[in-house]
């Protein structure tokens, strides 16, 4: 087993998290005891953040005891490893605004305490200032044509100096007309007068014109 990220375990090339919570599983994953630890293995076709960390990924700002704001929480299956990561001390604000994938984010909501559920459309990031606080990180996972600004309206009212952005980019949400490239440039455009781009990791073959992007905000260029 070699550790990866902190919380972060590579086992004969598959990712697992630590398990927040020894024995219980999320969405069917494997659990594998090591060394006394229960870790819970991630799958990349199933988690674009699992994916980016085995295409690369060098720079991960979730951590230990980290507040994160999760745009697109969905069912929550990467949110789960993310409340892992994060720990007891840290906490994970979910927002996701569809019903049905909330009714299960609720249910896991419940049972790891480091997850706070919000049911809001993420494009109108004031209606939930009264339930946010300064977040580390912001992390978003959205197929809507305006990413980039749903990112920079969440990180001008939450995400502290100096904070850390990961966006999942789907170029095919955002315009199917556009090379991917094309679009993945755009994007990467928009947000660099306010962000420092630390790396962009294409995500296939697991994900098909995706790229995740990990940038800092505020910092000096």
């Amino acid at each position: 087993m070699k550790e990866t990220f902190p919380g972060v375990a590579e086992i004969d090339g598959m990712l697992a998290t630590v398990n927040l919570l020894p024995g219980e599983r999320v969405y069917d994953e494997k659990l594998v005891e090591t060394g006394g630890v229960e870790l819970r293995l991630w799958n990349p076709n199933r988690s674009k953040l699992s994916a980016a960390i085995l295409n690369g990924l060098e720079t991960l700002p979730i951590k230990p005891g980290s507040k994160i704001l999760y745009l697109g929480a969905a069912s929550g299956t990467t949110v789960s490893h993310v409340s892992d990561l994060v720990g007891e001390d840290g906490v994970v604000f979910c927002v996701e605004h569809s019903k049905k994938p909330m009714e299960s984010l609720l249910r896991l909501c419940i049972r790891r305490e480091n997850m706070i559920p919000l049911f809001y459309d993420a494009n109108h990031p004031y209606r939930y200032a009264s339930l946010m606080e300064k977040v580390d990180v912001i992390y978003q996972d959205v197929a809507q044509k305006n990413q980039a600004e749903i990112l920079e309206k969440n990180a001008d009212l939450y995400l502290k100096e100096s904070g850390f952005i990961m966006l999942a980019i789907k170029a095919k949400s955002i315009d199917s007309s556009k090379k991917t490239d094309e679009v993945i440039a755009q994007e990467i455009a928009r947000l660099k007068p306010s962000f420092k781009i630390l790396e962009v990791i294409d995500l296939e073959p697991f994900e098909k014109d995706h790229v995740m992007v990990v940038a800092e905000k505020n910092a000096k260029l």
